[in-house]
């Protein structure tokens, strides 16, 4: 890529990462499983059918940030069972992919997980995707006493456990609603995955469908590049 088109990320010096649908591409569809395993736990809350209690979990997402602080809200579901059961799934569908494992160790700075997962599902997909040794630490939803993305109070929770400057750190999601808070704090955010390219979102600063390319042809503090 010429330089002057490469994304400037020279400014960069801490590297905050979402994990599912983000470290992996979702048309692998491994986030299926969850969604179904998800429902699955909403029929057996509820004990509506399986097209309504979908429905509810649905919105639940989309007003509370996940399908968990709807239920509990809700319901008074305990997080633990419901975070253990739905992350029981097989990691067949996620393949480790070389080109992201080179082009995030090349990245200077501080590298680290801030994910609406759980901590135990965040190392099982990591360590699955040869991921696990290249990041710090791993920010969860029990970090974040569950409170999601995109909340604002979660966003300034992981700076203030990391102790990170916002304007020196980029924030890579693929949920355009959560880079909102991100650039509000004055983080540079980069939107992942297909369509990315779509999006005409004012706080969304860099846009890519393949994050290991866009990585690797990025301009990085104290590189040649």
């Amino acid at each position: 890529m010429n330089a002057d088109l490469a994304p400037d990320l020279r400014h960069v010096e801490t590297w905050l990462f979402d994990l599912d649908n983000t470290l992996y591409p979702a048309e692998c569809e491994f986030m299926v499983l969850i969604e179904g395993k998800m429902t699955d736990f909403m029929e057996k809350a509820t004990g509506l059918p399986r097209d309504e209690a979908r429905a509810i979990q649905k919105r639940y997402y989309h007003e509370h940030g996940t399908t968990l602080a709807g239920l509990m809200a809700h319901h008074g579901i305990a997080p633990k069972a419901f975070l253990d059961e739905v992350h029981d799934v097989s990691m067949d569908r996620l393949t480790p992919d070389p080109a992201l494992q080179a082009a995030i160790a090349a990245l200077p700075g501080r590298r680290l997980i801030f994910t609406n997962g759980s901590l135990g599902h965040a190392e099982r997909v990591l360590g699955h995707l040869g991921l696990a040794q290249l990041f710090e630490d791993v920010f969860a939803i029990e970090t974040a006493d569950y409170l999601p993305k995109p909340a604002m109070a979660t966003f300034q929770k992981v700076v203030a456990r990391h102790g990170f400057a916002p304007p020196a750190t980029a924030f890579f999601e693929d949920s355009e609603k959560n880079l909102a808070p991100a650039a509000l704090l004055g983080m540079t955010t980069v939107l992942v995955g297909a369509d990315a390219a779509a999006s005409t979102a004012d706080f969304v600063h860099h846009r890519t469908n393949d994050l290991a390319g866009f990585l690797s042809s990025a301009r990085l503090k104290d590189s040649l590049r």
